[in-house]
């Protein structure tokens, strides 16, 4: 080892892994992986020889859970062990994946991107899952089971139930729930039967985001002064907001619902498609419910056309942030009542909150459905001392062409007709 240089924790057990398939431990190896305990900070390596066999962390954001998660992952990997990581999302998925890449690259076999399968040399294996799938793991047997981000996985308790427990049976495996709370919804639900368990296989954590060594104090306090007390003792402190840190209130957001109206449109909001978003239209007729509510991918001349015919002489609020202002000005050729909006964190945030003031007051009418689960998984975002707004999980293109909709509904002028 050259001079200068702290010597290195070795775990044995690493050490007779790696022997098997012919490395060994020296300056010389690219395979050169520390033990586990030697790279979690003091909260972290805390927890981990705490672990049962069932964990579940309810932990304040910048802790380290997602690292600390897969640090376990590779572990059992180099011991030969399966284990399957879960995510709300495949969006979720991407940094793990990277994360697994860099530190086992020299033990990868075999990885498998459509399968979302890695195989190593070890003989371990790890399976990648989005929880957008009710029955993800079915049929596989893990010894080690991660679900990352469990706070934002709707039915979790139903999966873990009727999917995930029986994966674990086989090898006698263990289960890591990791996540920032989002309500009390089945996360928390599951985190208080962990804490009520007497069988001594569940083991419940809370941890807030100051006992990460590595993230600076005063950035804590900035964020309690910024955000409202209960989102912060939920984003910070691990400890469940009644409506999740929604900004529009759950209840709120139930007291709106009602069947799509049949009347005709009164005004238009239109989110237009970024990357792999969705072009969402929506219209609230005069009443203030929404009346059509389509969203769509397509090439921009054929969206273009299509919100042409749609919106007609009726006031509309478009995004014509990037791409969509020449869209914009293009349908202002024919549509003379519209109007272009372009988002920025703070323009966003100001039309955020003239959504919020619409359903606190139920100034407006919604249908349930896809509509209801974006509103429900819209969040605070805090990041670099500024509060945003966004989805926690999924999509926020019909929230955000609900709340133009709300905007062109207040905005709306009289159509002059000029008469000769």
């Amino acid at each position: 080892m050259p001079k200068g240089r702290p010597p290195v924790e070795i775990d044995e057990r690493l050490v007779v892994s790696l022997a098997r398939i012919g490395c060994t431990w020296n300056d010389r190896m690219k395979v050169k992986i520390p033990s586990l305990e030697s790279v979690l900070h003091p909260s972290q390596r805390e927890v981990y020889r705490s672990l049962a066999r069932f964990s579940i962390l309810e932990i304040g954001r910048r802790w380290g859970k997602t690292t600390f998660g897969i640090q376990l992952g590779i572990e059992n990997a180099i011991l030969a062990r399966k284990c399957g990581w879960f995510a709300p999302s495949y969006k979720y998925l991407a940094n793990p994946v990277r994360s697994f890449e860099r530190a086992l690259k020299p033990l990868i076999l075999r990885h498998d991107r459509v399968e979302k399968r890695m195989e190593f040399r070890t003989g371990g294996e790890l399976d990648f899952w989005s929880l957008e799938d009710s029955d993800a793991g079915r049929g596989r047997d893990y010894d080690l089971l991660v679900v990352d981000e469990a706070g934002f996985v709707p039915n979790l308790l139903e999966w873990w139930r009727n999917a995930a427990r029986a994966t674990l049976a086989d090898r006698r495996g263990r289960a890591l729930f990791l996540g920032t709370p989002k309500g009390t919804g089945d996360f928390h639900r599951l985190y208080l039967e962990a804490e009520g368990d007497t069988s001594g296989q569940w083991r419940a954590f809370r941890i807030g985001s100051s006992q990460n060594p590595h993230l600076p104090a005063d950035e804590i306090e900035a964020a309690r002064a910024a955000l409202p007390p209960e989102v912060f003792a939920q984003e910070f402190e691990g400890v469940p907001a009644e409506d999740g840190g929604n900004p529009f209130g759950l209840d709120a957001i139930r007291s709106c619902l009602a069947p799509m109206s049949s009347a005709p449109p009164e005004c238009w909001g239109v989110d237009l498609a970024k990357s792999q978003d969705f072009t969402v239209a929506a219209a609230l007729d005069a009443e203030g419910r929404v009346c059509r509510l389509e969203r769509w991918q397509s090439p921009w001349n054929v969206t273009r056309e299509r919100l042409a015919r749609m919106i007609g002489d009726k006031p509309a609020q478009i995004d014509s942030t990037g791409v969509g202002d020449p869209i914009v000005e293009d349908l202002r050729k024919v549509c003379r009542r519209v109007e272009g909006f372009k988002f920025t964190s703070q323009s966003k945030q100001q039309l955020m909150e003239g959504l919020q003031i619409a359903i606190s007051t139920a100034e407006i009418r919604f249908p349930d459905g896809w509509l209801r689960s974006e509103l429900e998984a819209f969040g605070f975002r805090y990041s670099g001392r500024t509060v945003s707004y966004e989805a926690t999980v999924g999509h926020d293109d019909g929230v955000c062409a609900l709340a133009l909709a709300v905007l062109a509904r207040r905005a709306r002028r009289p159509l002059l007709v000029k008469v000769i």
